[in-house]
């Protein structure tokens, strides 16, 4: 958690990967209605959750988490 919001700065190998992620990610959020506050700079995204209308972090915010983070496991595997 950062300023009340979950964070996470997702790295990839370049640029390419990390704007595929963001292109896959952007199905998800959309599938789910619920949309991040999200930078891109050459290989990292940063990703902040939080849900304005109910004034800190939901369930919704986890779930998205977790669906980013799946999704950044499967572009990048360890």
């Amino acid at each position: 958690m950062v300023d009340g919001k979950l964070h996470r700065e997702f790295r990839f190998r370049d640029f390419v990967e990390a704007i595929g992620f963001m292109t896959s990610a952007a199905l998800v959020i959309q599938e789910m209605d619920h949309h991040p506050e999200w930078f891109n700079v050459y290989q990292k995204v940063r990703v902040d959750l939080v849900t304005h209308s109910a004034g800190g972090v939901t369930a919704t915010d986890v779930k998205l988490a977790i669906r980013l983070n799946e999704l950044a496991n499967r572009l990048t595997p360890a």
